[in-house]
């Protein structure tokens, strides 16, 4: 993975995956990539939809992706372009249901402090650095097996990918 420039939407804490992808849609949206990302933030900001672009991130504060396992919360961000979410901190079946899905998702808390709605970051996976307005802000290295997970676009392809 290379360093890679992304615009910036930012949101915050305690956004579960209700939210992420309403709940109402849960059964009535079978897989259909197109209709996920129609919904994908609609009750947090019913603008994200129409205007986010291929290879925007998501910045959110502590416990993203709270409440019920539902895959389409990522799976939705993945549909709308989202290149990755970088968090405070994440609840953990979604951190694991993001990597299973193919969505690249970050830990770094002071990046999430200091960035702002609609600016731009760059991300360099290879030194686990995120730059910001002249800064550079570290994250935990991701595993190698996480790397090539989400590069395969999930587990599935990925597991397929090694038969």
């Amino acid at each position: 993975m290379a360093r890679t420039r992304h615009r910036v939407w930012k949101y915050g804490d305690n956004i579960n995956t209700d939210v992420i992808f309403p709940g109402k849609y849960t059964y009535t949206i079978d897989h259909d990539p197109a209709e996920l990302a129609r919904h994908a933030l609609e009750d947090l900001d019913p603008s994200f939809a129409g205007a986010v672009e291929p290879g925007d991130v998501v910045l959110a504060g502590r416990n993203w992706g709270n409440g019920s396992s539902r895959e389409q919360a990522a799976t939705c961000l993945i549909a709308a372009g989202v290149h990755a979410v970088i968090a405070s901190s994440f609840a953990r079946i979604y951190y694991r249901n993001a990597i299973n899905s193919g969505l690249l998702v970050i830990t770094c808390p002071e990046l999430v402090e200091q960035a702002e709605n609609g600016h731009t970051i760059e991300i360099d996976i290879d030194r686990a650095q995120i730059d910001y307005a002249g800064q550079a802000f570290s994250f935990p290295p991701l595993p190698e097996q996480v790397r090539e997970i989400v590069s395969a676009g999930g587990i599935i392809a990925y597991l397929q990918g090694r038969s």
